[in-house]
C-alpha cells in the first residue's frame, strides 16, 4: 500500500544502494525514476534490477510480473527531468559531503516546492546537507541497509530543522515498502546502528594493537561465545577496512594502529585479497570455536552498551528502537539494550570504571545515563527494570500480553495467529523466543481460541533452527532440560497449523512437528542438520519424525542431516500440502476456516485422543475413543450438528 502524499520517487544514484532502493520502491507500487551521471552506470543499475527481480520471481517472491515492476522504472542522466515531478527524492550518491551538498543545492532549484528531499547517507550530517537548501524542514535522512532488497531496516533521521510532518511521511513510506523504520531523532554521527557498531570493531582493534589479544581470539569469542553473526575483524574485511578508517577519521576519533597499518599497506580486506585475513593465499577467516576462550568479551560489549546509553539519554532513540536497529541492521542475536539488562548494568558500569581508571582513556568514560540507571537501582532484568521493564517471568514487557520476539493476534472468530519475529536471524529459536511461545500458549484462554497458526516473519524462513549463538554459554545440564515450548504447542487444546515458507530446519522443524497440521509453499526446505554439529534433535525431533514418517525416512533425515524440498516432504507425509506461493494463503485459509467453524469440543477431544492414543496399545486407544465418543454425545454441539445435517444447512457450533 503506497503513501498518499508520495506517487513518484526519484532515486539519485544507480550503484548498489541506488538501484536497490529503486527496485524496492517499484516493487511497492511506486513510479520511480533512477538517475546517475553516466549512461553506462544507469544501464548497469537497471540490468542489476532486472536480474534481481528475475531471481525473486524464480523463488515466487513477487506479487506481480517482472515486466510490470520494470514498467514503473524510468532511467535518465538528466537531473532536472529526474526530479521535476517527484514527490520524494532519495539521494544515494558516494559518501562525500561536498558532493551531497552540491546535489541538494541543485535539488532545491529543480525539485517541486513540496517534495521531500532525503539522503541515504550512513553517517554524514543531514543538517549540513539541509543547509544547502532553502527548505531544511523538508530534508530527512533515510538510511537503507545493503542490500536494500533483503535488509529490513531503514533509519529515518532528523536534521536539526526537519519537520515532524516530513519525518512521519518518510516513516510511512518506509513501512509501505514492507520495511521496518526506526526514528533517529537527532543528527548524531553514525546515527543509531553504526554508533552501537563502532566499538564492536574498534575495541578489538585496540586490544590487538596493544598485544592483549589476537585477531582470531576476538572473532572466535564474539561469534562462538557471544553469538554475533560475524567476528569484528571478519566484518571489517567484508565491508572494507578503509571504510571504518575513514569513518573514524571523519568523526575525529583515534584510529587503532593495526587499522592504520592495514590501510597504509593497502590491505583492505576481501576486495584487495588480504586484510586481517588472507583471502588469496590463505583460508580467509579461519578462526575456530575454541580460539576465543580467554578474550574479554565484556570489555567490547560494555562499550557498545555505553554508546546505547548515550543515545537513550540524549533522546536520540528509545531502547526499543536501538534493539530493533541492531537486530535488523546488523543481525545481532538480540538487542544491545536487552543484552545489557541480562549482563546487569551495574556489571557493565563496573567494567567501564575499572578500564577508565586503569587506562585513563576517554573511550571508557561511563555515560551519565548509564550511571543514572545504576544509581536508581535500575540495573537490568534481575532488578525488574533497566533499559527495559520486565514482568515477573523475566520477559521484557511493553504492556500486558506484549512480547519482544513474537507477534500475535486473536480474532473475534477465535483464530490465534502467531508470528516468530526474528527475521534478521531467520527466526532462529532462542531460549527467550521459546519461552515466549510457551508463555503465550500457557496463558491464553483456550476457550477463546479455535485454531492457532504459526509462521515466520520475513520471506526467508519459518525458522532456520535453534539459535546456535547461545550454545557457547549453555551449561550441558541445562541443555538436557529441553524447553517445554514444543510440548506446550503439541498439547495445546486446539488444532495448531504451521504455515511454512522458506527454511524449516532443526528446532524450526521440531516446532512445525509439534503442530498438528503443516502447510508449505513449494519454496520450503525441511531438514534436521543437528548431526553436522555433533548433536541430535533435542526438541522432540527424533521421536516425532519416527512416528510421523516411519523408521526408514526419519533415520535418513536425522543420520544424513540433509534437506528435502516441499514436494518430497508432501510425498513422505511430513506436510499436508505443498503449494505454489500464490496459492498458499488461500489453501491456509481453507484449512483454518474448516477448523475455526468446526465443533471446538469435538476437535479438542479428537486431538487429545490422537495424541495420547499414538502411545497406547490399540485396545487402550480404542477404549479412550469410545469414552470420548460417549462424552460428546451429550453436548449441544452434537445436537446442533445433527439438526443442521437434517435441515441441510451449515452448523453453528458454540463449544457447548
Amino acid at each position: 500500500m503506497t503513501v498518499p502524499d508520495v506517487r513518484r520517487v526519484a532515486v539519485l544514484g544507480a550503484g548498489n544502494m541506488g538501484h536497490g532502493i529503486a527496485e524496492v520502491a517499484a516493487m511497492a507500487g511506486y513510479d520511480v525514476t533512477m538517475r546517475d551521471v553516466e549512461e553506462g552506470i544507469v544501464e548497469d543499475g537497471y540490468d542489476d534490477i532486472e536480474w534481481s527481480l528475475e531471481k525473486l520471481a524464480e523463488k515466487d517472491r513477487l506479487n506481480e510480473s517482472v515486466e510490470e515492476i520494470l514498467g514503473r522504472i524510468d532511467t535518465t542522466t538528466d537531473l532536472e527531468s529526474a526530479v521535476e515531478d517527484a514527490d520524494l527524492v532519495i539521494e544515494a550518491a558516494p559518501e562525500r559531503m561536498d558532493l551531497k551538498k552540491d546535489i541538494f543545492g541543485d535539488l532545491d532549484e529543480l525539485a517541486p516546492d513540496d517534495a521531500i528531499l532525503a539522503s541515504n547517507t550512513s553517517s554524514l550530517s543531514i543538517t549540513e546537507m539541509a543547509e544547502a537548501t532553502s527548505r531544511p524542514e523538508q530534508v530527512v535522512g533515510m538510511h537503507f541497509f545493503n542490500p536494500p532488497v533483503k535488509m529490513d531496516l531503514v533509519e529515518v533521521v532528523y536534521g536539526q530543522r526537519t519537520s515532524d510532518e516530513t519525518a512521519e511521511t518518510a516513516y510511512e513510506f518506509v513501512e509501505s515498502l514492507g520495511k521496518t523504520p526506526i526514528y533517529v531523532r537527532k543528527d548524531v554521527n553514525g546515527f543509531v546502528v553504526n554508533t552501537v557498531l563502532g566499538p564492536f570493531t574498534d575495541e578489538p582493534a585496540w586490544m590487538v594493537s596493544n598485544g592483549e589479544a589476537t585477531v582470531r581470539e576476538a572473532d572466535a569469542a564474539m561469534v562462538h561465545r557471544r553469538g554475533y553473526p560475524m567476528g569484528p575483524f571478519e566484518l571489517a574485511d567484508l565491508t572494507g577496512i578503509d571504510v571504518g578508517y575513514h569513518v573514524r577519521k571523519e568523526a575525529g576519533r583515534p584510529i587503532p594502529p593495526i587499522t592504520e597499518e592495514k590501510v597504509e599497506n593497502d590491505e583492505l580486506g576481501r576486495k584487495t585479497g588480504k586484510g586481517f585475513y588472507d583471502y588469496e593465499d590463505g583460508d580467509g577467516a579461519d578462526y575456530e570455536p575454541g580460539d576465543g576462550e580467554a578474550f574479554d568479551t565484556l570489555r567490547v560489549e560494555a562499550r557498545m552498551v555505553n554508546e546505547a546509553a548515550s543515545l537513550v539519554g540524549d533522546d536520540v532513540a528509545t531502547p526499543e528502537e536501538i534493539d530493533t536497529g541492531v537486530r535488523l541492521g546488523l543481525g545481532f542475536p538480540e538487542g544491545i539494550c536487552r543484552r545489557a539488562d541480562k549482563l546487569g548494568l551495574d556489571t557493565v558500569l563496573d567494567e567501564l570504571r575499572t578500564l577508565h581508571e586503569e587506562t585513563g582513556d576517554d573511550r571508557f568514560e561511563p555515560d551519565d545515563y548509564l550511571v543514572e540507571l545504576v544509581e536508581d537501582g535500575r540495573t537490568g532484568e534481575e532488578a525488574g527494570e533497566g533499559f527495559h521493564e520486565y514482568d515477573e517471568s523475566g520477559g521484557a514487557s511493553a504492556g500486558p500480553g506484549d512480547y519482544r520476539l513474537l507477534n500475535y493476534d486473536l480474532s473475534d472468530e477465535g483464530l490465534l495467529e502467531v508470528e516468530l519475529d526474528r527475521p534478521e536471524r531467520m527466526n532462529a529459536l532462542s531460549t527467550d523466543l521459546l519461552g515466549e511461545i510457551d508463555d503465550l500458549l500457557s496463558s491464553v484462554d483456550a476457550d477463546d481460541v479455535r485454531c492457532v497458526t504459526f509462521e515466520g516473519a520475513g520471506d526467508r524462513a519459518f525458522s532456520a533452527g535453534a539459535d546456535v549463538g547461545e550454545f557457547g554459554d549453555l551449561d550441558p545440564t541445562d541443555a538436557m532440560d529441553v524447553t517445554p515450548a514444543f510440548e506446550t504447542v503439541n498439547d495445546f487444546e486446539r488444532p495448531v497449523i504451521a504455515k511454512v515458507d522458506g527454511y524449516c530446519l532443526g528446532a524450526g522443524l521440531e516446532l512445525a512437528l509439534a503442530c498438528d497440521l503443516r502447510i508449505a509453499t513449494v519454496n520450503a526446505e525441511f531438514g534436521s542438520p543437528e548431526i553436522g554439529l555433533g548433536l541430535v534433535p533435542g526438541g522432540g525431533g527424533t521421536q516425532r519424525l519416527l512416528r510421523l514418517l516411519g523408521e526408514t525416512r526419519a533415520k535418513e533425515l536425522v543420520f544424513r542431516g540433509n534437506r528435502i524440498d516441499a514436494e518430497r516432504a508432501e510425498e513422505w507425509g511430513l506436510v499436508n500440502r505443498a503449494v505454489p506461493a500464490e496459492e498458499f494463503d488461500e489453501v491456509v485459509s481453507e484449512f483454518v476456516e474448516d477448523v475455526v467453524e468446526g465443533p471446538p469440543i469435538a476437535l479438542k477431544v479428537a486431538k487429545k485422543l490422537m495424541n495420547e492414543g499414538a502411545d497406547a496399545s490399540l485396545d487402550a486407544a480404542l477404549a479412550m475413543e469410545s469414552q470420548g465418543f460417549g462424552l460428546l454425545m451429550s453436548t449441544d454441539d452434537v445436537r446442533e450438528g445433527t439438526a443442521a445435517f437434517r435441515d441441510d444447512r451449515d452448523p453453528e457450533f458454540r463449544g457447548e
